[in-house]
């Protein structure tokens, strides 16, 4: 299935989290969207892998997703490998998307940044027609993506592009709460998270309004690119 946007997280809920109210517009406007998640996030503090295929099941349905795949690469130790590099060169070969996303270049958790730079080497290795791939045995063409752009996750990065995601900013923090077993909640045994504090959601609102009044305009998100980005029309910048 060919798709307009292919986004990878290195855990389930780091995109949804990162860049929800992105997906949520562009799910409104018709776009073909899906996720790829390389690990089952299987050593997160709270909830167990049951539970987050649960989880973003349910995001994925209020998404609109046309794909989701998890990779289980092993989370906290999958490494910028040339078998993790084919097997995401297949998926973009297979779903030839225009644009990709990927984790935050650099960020607290060490996956982050390896799952930015394996996302970003498969990128453009999937564009050379000597490197041979196939999925359920049909041999694939070179294929690269238009656009990859990075999401920004804990650490404050400036970014190179922001977007005006103020129709459905709103909608952002019920998306994340689909992954229940990570946030809040008062009845909660497990052992507290740098995410599973109440102030938490104020928090990803807050961080939709310091990017939003950079354009001035109530609701942003954030990104970074590797290269420089180019437009045809300047009035179309804001």
């Amino acid at each position: 299935m060919k798709l307009d946007i292919l986004a990878f997280g290195a855990h389930p809920d780091d995109v949804e989290i990162s860049m929800g109210a992105s997906l949520l517009k562009y799910s409104s406007e018709g776009k073909s969207i899906g996720i790829i998640d390389l690990t089952e996030g299987e050593l997160g503090t709270r909830g167990n892998r049951e539970q987050r295929y649960r989880e973003s099941s349910k995001a994925s349905e209020m998404l609109g997703l046309k794909v989701r795949k998890n990779l289980n690469l092993g989370d906290g130790f999958f490494e910028v490998s040339n078998e993790n590099k084919i097997k995401i060169i297949e998926l973009i070969r297979l779903h030839r998307p225009e644009i990709v996303f990927g984790n935050s270049i650099t960020d607290r958790h060490p996956d982050h940044g390896r799952g930015a730079k394996l996302v970003s080497e498969a990128c453009y290795l999937s564009g050379l027609e000597k490197i041979k791939t196939e999925y359920d045995g049909i041999q694939q063409g070179k294929f690269r993506p238009r656009l990859l752009l990075h999401y920004i996750q804990d650490f404050y990065l400036s970014p190179d592009v922001i977007f005006d995601v103020s129709s459905h900013g709103g909608q952002k923090v019920e998306l994340i709460k689909c992954y229940s077993s990570q946030f809040y909640n008062p009845d909660s045994k497990e052992s507290e998270t740098p995410i599973s504090g109440k102030e938490f959601f104020n928090y990803i609102e807050g961080r939709m309004l310091s990017y939003g009044r950079e354009l001035g305009v109530k609701y942003g998100e954030g990104f970074n690119i590797e290269r420089t980005l180019g437009t045809s029309d300047l009035f179309t910048l804001k």
